[in-house]
């Protein structure tokens, strides 16, 4: 007995010896885990091991990551969201607000995402000022992304999934993305990305800075930008005025500088010969549909219009895959390019299924959307959105015979980003531009690009919402402006003229809200003149409000060129100042004769069917308007040997 009692005793303290020191390893794992998986996820990284649920702060963005095989799904600004019933290979996009807040999203839901095959979880709640709805409503782009893809029942299977392009020791990092199927088809984009090796395939690539290198890159910029103000915070070095740019335009016409095709088709002497009847064609004195003082020549733009109507077949690529092509946005500040997009790929009249029948070529890709999926928030670095078109080009240019036929120049786009002209340049310098930002410094060839409307569509099943103003009689304000101050020519506008005079009702920004805007259309449409300032770029939505209000528009952007300059003759209902006219902008308008203004204003009215979008296209309304432009532009540059 005393023997068993000795066993006994001996095993009593060695096992709680044990208990004691398995107590001790496991504590001081947890704790030291603790330090490296903060907000209390250690435990879950015992317990689940196959998720690395972190989050990380970064100037208000909350990014979870969530590794499961080769699959990865990316969340910025997440949210409470409802995962379920996602197809393989889906793209989710959603807004996340204006950033930072709790966390909603666990990492059981963005699991079943993967395992369901959700390629691309994208929550943005933080837009850029430059985005922002320019009459105060406080508009988040991105909401507007969600809204439209959310409608369209075809993007679920557009995009394929989201590459790894910066790793650190096997885990995702918070960097840059690209999409795999983009990138493979357009070979020399993955020079931009690193290298990813799933089961069988490979694609080559140059490595990426770490992330602690893209951080000190920003900071070294954010340092640089505050020595050197940027280009948009500066008056430009060179101004051409409203004259040069008429003169510019009539020299163009007589010389054209369009490389002659390496060999002219039967459809260039087809648009050849239209050159001739346009200006050989009887001279119009009267006509009901247009009204004459508001066209350069009225004459000649009708028989151009008809021409096309008759004539002209387009085009369109159906290379590049969906949302950078294909993909129309309807809404925001950058529809134009959107509406255009799908108008002209369901028009039926003008758009031929054999590219052998073709004048023109369209390349249908959204600006807004290449800057939404490529560019790299905070990065100051646009490289990879040029590249990403350069080798689209290369990729139509090597399968269609077109492209490389004239370098181009019958092949037209239609873009509204202000980012559109740098991300085109050189590998489609030859092709016939429409921009919103038509900017002469900035490259824009008056005489064949194509200045493009920037048009604020609020609805778009009703496009033509809220159409209309007071009659000339009824406008008492003599002057309007509210807006943000965008670059660095709105503040001079408030420093001269804010709070200075009763007639002259300069605002800065309007606080969001229904109210507001409901008070700023109720300026414009009781406004006799809407100042129009520039903002960061040339280009601004407000030009276009105040044709759709019929306040006539006051536009001081210098070196703007005005929206189809090459036909309408923007002195017959609209004030174009220079921007050191600022200080006298007052004395400048009330020293216009009533007569003067009441000419100015029957101008918008009967202009403003051109400047309008319908969901089913009319004749002489804003698509016609621009692909007439678009046409009368090659007539006047094409050559033949």
């Amino acid at each position: 007995m005393e023997l068993l009692n000795g066993f006994k005793n001996p095993f009593r303290s060695e096992y709680k010896r044990w208990v004691f020191l398995v107590g001790l390893v496991a504590i001081s794992h947890l704790l030291f885990q603790s330090f490296l998986l903060p907000y209390g996820n250690a435990l879950r990284s015992l317990l689940l091991p196959g998720i690395d649920d972190s989050i990380e702060g970064n100037y208000g963005n909350v990014v979870s990551r969530v590794r499961s095989g080769s699959k990865s799904v990316v969340v910025r600004n997440t949210l409470t969201i409802n995962g379920s019933d996602f197809s393989t290979r889906d793209v989710i996009l959603f807004n996340g607000g204006n950033g930072g807040g709790d966390v909603g999203i666990s990492s059981r839901k963005i699991g079943d995402w993967v395992e369901k095959g959700v390629s691309k979880v994208i929550f943005d709640g933080n837009v850029d000022d430059d985005y922002a709805f320019e009459n105060g409503e406080d508009l988040n782009e991105n909401a507007v992304l969600e809204e439209v893809i959310r409608d369209q029942d075809n993007y679920v299977n557009a995009t394929s999934r989201i590459e790894q392009v910066a790793k650190h020791g096997g885990e995702v990092s918070t960097g840059e993305l690209r999409d795999v199927n983009t990138t493979s088809q357009y070979p020399a984009l993955s020079s931009m990305a690193n290298t990813t090796t799933n089961a069988g395939s490979s694609f080559r690539s140059t490595p990426l800075q770490s992330d602690h290198t893209v951080s000190k890159s920003n900071s070294l910029m954010v340092a640089k930008q505050g020595k050197k103000k940027m280009r948009c915070e500066m008056p430009p070095k060179t101004v051409t005025t409203i004259d040069e740019m008429n003169r510019i335009l009539l020299r163009h016409r007589r010389s054209s500088r369009a490389m002659r095709p390496r060999h002219s088709s039967i459809r260039d002497q087809e648009i050849f010969a239209a050159k001739s009847r346009i200006e050989n064609g009887p001279v119009i004195t009267n006509d009901q549909d247009l009204y004459a003082p508001v066209f350069r020549n009225v004459s000649l733009f009708k028989r151009s219009y008809e021409l096309m109507e008759r004539i002209l077949k387009v085009y369109v690529y159906k290379d590049g895959k969906k949302p950078i092509f294909h993909l129309p946005i309807l809404k925001g500040l950058y529809a134009s390019e959107g509406w255009f997009m799908k108008l002209m790929q369901g028009n039926k009249h003008f758009v031929v299924k054999d590219p052998r029948r073709a004048h023109l070529f369209y390349m249908p890709f959204s600006s807004r959307m290449l800057e939404y999926t490529l560019y790299v928030r905070n990065s100051h670095n646009r490289t990879n959105l040029r590249q990403f078109l350069k080798d689209y080009t290369e990729t139509i240019s090597a399968k269609y015979p077109y492209f490389n036929r004239t370098d181009g120049a019958d092949h037209f786009l239609v873009a509204c980003h202000d980012w559109a002209p740098y991300e085109t340049r050189h590998h489609m310098e030859h092709c016939i531009k429409a921009l919103c930002n038509a900017d002469v410094t900035a490259g824009f060839k008056i005489g064949r690009d194509v200045s493009l409307p920037e048009t604020y569509v609020r609805s778009a099943r009703n496009p033509l919402r809220d159409l209309g103003g007071k009659p000339a009689s009824q406008r008492h304000i003599l002057a309007f402006y509210a807006g943000s101050m965008h670059g660095y020519l709105r503040p001079i506008l408030l420093k001269h003229w804010k709070d200075k005079d009763a007639d002259m009702r300069i605002l800065g920004p309007m606080p969001p809200g229904v109210a507001s805007k409901m008070n700023y259309i109720q300026h414009m449409k009781s406004t006799k003149y809407c100042i129009c300032p520039k903002g960061y770029e040339v280009n601004s939505p407000r030009v276009v409000e105040s044709i759709f209000y019929e306040c006539v528009p006051v536009i001081i952007s210098d070196n703007f060129v005005p929206p189809f300059f090459e036909v309408l003759d923007w002195g017959a209902f609209s004030i174009i100042l220079a921007e050191k006219d600022i200080p006298n902008l007052k004395d400048i308008l009330t020293s216009i004769p009533q007569e003067r203004y009441l000419a100015l204003q029957l101008g918008v009215r009967k202009v403003q069917r051109h400047f309008l979008w319908h969901a089913k296209p009319e004749r002489y309304d804003l698509f016609h308007m621009t692909l007439h432009s678009i046409w009368y532009n090659r007539v006047y540059q094409i050559k033949l040997r």
